[in-house]
């Protein structure tokens, strides 16, 4: 699967800007490739679609965090550790809603996710996750705390 099958999508950020009302971030990441190698990275050994608590949301900057800084967002699978889906995306744009995540989060109950990822194939719905972590990785691979989206009580 390459990068560029991939689109990204996003809404209800745009509140954080201006102090708006804050509204549940979703992502919208739509594959136009060959949909049966993802479908099957996005299911698991028993046959079934993996759960949102089974993947993990990641940015991996390409370079130091600063104007115009390049990232790539990952989508993973937290059993096999395999990377699910890959593009490439501003740094900025992703700490925007990662901010809109964490700001919408400071009203939403614990059992309520932060933001929603929708993966869609060639923009048919396939799969919804609710998540509540988003983390964020250094272009030396090292864990940002203070960028990444993390939920009290996680520990890492």
């Amino acid at each position: 699967m390459r990068r560029e099958h991939f689109t990204l999508d996003v809404s209800n950020v745009d509140w954080v800007e201006t102090d708006g009302e804050p509204s549940k971030p979703s992502v919208s990441i739509n594959f136009t490739g060959p949909a049966t190698m993802l479908r099957e990275r996005l299911t698991g050994s028993d046959g079934d679609v993996l759960e949102a608590s089974e993947t993990d949301v990641a940015l991996r900057l390409q370079e130091p965090l600063g104007s115009d800084a390049a990232g790539v967002v990952s989508v993973t699978n937290r059993v096999t550790g395999e990377f699910i889906l890959e593009l490439n995306e501003a740094a900025d744009d992703v700490l925007t809603f990662i901010r809109a995540a964490r700001g919408y989060g400071e009203d939403a109950t614990e059992d309520e996710g932060r933001y929603e990822v929708e993966i869609t194939l060639d923009g048919d719905h396939f799969v919804t996750y609710d998540k509540g972590t988003f983390l964020v990785y250094d272009d030396e691979g090292n864990l940002l705390r203070q960028h990444s989206l993390i939920p009290s009580g996680v520990e890492l």
